[in-house]
């Protein structure tokens, strides 16, 4: 494996029929492009899953992959998270454009373009996008929505991201 970050691209569902296929959620914006990427890799780098064929379904993939061979073995594998390796991906068109792994490490600035901490990770609970902020000064790390009010600007290529402290974002005014 390369040096590179890994990128969570899709997650195992589990068996589909009784062949030895199995269903993979896609977290690409073309599930097909995990057949390119292919070998899929583990969380640590390892081996995860080489796809041999595959066709669209509507939550990805159904794939036939080399390690799999029945439907206890895909059954066993559900829920196995796979990652590429980010150098292995597409790379952006735009500056505008980015992957989210590219956010971590990025300073946080706040409106005043001071230093406040630094993205640690990118997390989904399951309702949008969380940047987690390690605060410049060390303590607790905070989570801020990735929304366009709350981080109004990113500069990927220049290292920075505009962070509006979740108590700066819709406070009312004084005397409302």
């Amino acid at each position: 494996m390369t040096g590179s970050k890994l990128v969570f691209v899709a997650q195992v569902g589990g068996a589909f029929g009784v062949r030895g296929e199995v269903r993979i959620t896609a977290h690409t914006a073309d599930p097909m492009a995990l057949v390119g990427y292919s070998p899929l890799l583990r969380a640590d780098g390892s081996p995860g899953l080489t796809i041999v064929s595959a066709r669209p379904d509507k939550a990805g993939v159904v794939a036939r992959v080399r390690e799999i061979a029945t439907k206890e073995q895909a059954d066993a594998l559900r829920g196995l998270k796979l990652y590429v390796p980010r150098d292995r991906l597409p790379p952006v068109e735009d500056e505008d454009e980015f992957y989210l792994t590219d956010l971590i490490g990025l300073q946080a600035r706040d409106a005043d373009d001071a230093v406040i901490g630094r993205v640690k990770a990118v997390q989904n609970f399951g309702a949008s996008d969380m940047l987690e902020i390690a605060p410049t000064g060390g303590g607790a790390t905070w989570y801020l929505p990735f929304t366009k009010d709350a981080v109004p600007e990113v500069r990927a290529a220049e290292g920075w991201l505009r962070a509006i402290r979740p108590t700066e974002v819709g406070e009312p005014e004084p005397g409302a």
